[in-house]
């Protein structure tokens, strides 16, 4: 009988932990109708790994920009930032690495930029580009 209540235990924390694993929320379930348009990831497996990304969303006032920049990927001593723009507007196709990651005609339609440092510091920005 001790045999079979703790199987029954046993599967119980299994059945728990599947459920979890696989009901995990992610970009899809965030508002703000977020899609991303373009990414720039440099080669450099060694020293800094930069990802930079430029995503477009429909809604500003409920958007979960912080929430969005947090499941991004990110590396120890690495840097990523996402852009985020208004979807509509004119958006870079392509980005580089440096201080300046695009064409700067595109730095208007630009409206918050999330960063995550190296050290894994967070920064959330309104109107960087202005």
């Amino acid at each position: 009988m001790k045999k079979i209540g703790i199987a029954l235990f046993i599967l119980a924390l299994i059945g728990w932990m599947l459920k979890d694993t696989f009901t995990q929320s992610g970009i899809e379930d965030l508002k703000g109708g977020f899609k991303e348009v373009t990414s720039y990831r440099n080669e450099n497996n060694t020293g800094p790994v930069q990802r930079i990304y430029a995503v477009t969303l429909t809604d500003t006032l409920a958007a979960q920009l912080k929430e969005y920049g947090d499941l991004m990927p990110h590396n120890k001593y690495g840097n990523t930032k996402v852009y985020y723009f208004l979807a509509g507007k004119e958006v870079p196709s392509s980005l580089s690495p440096g201080d300046i990651n695009f064409d700067l005609r595109f730095n208007k339609n630009c409206f918050a930029l999330y960063e995550k440092s190296a050290m894994g510091n967070v920064g959330m920005i309104k109107w960087p580009l202005k």
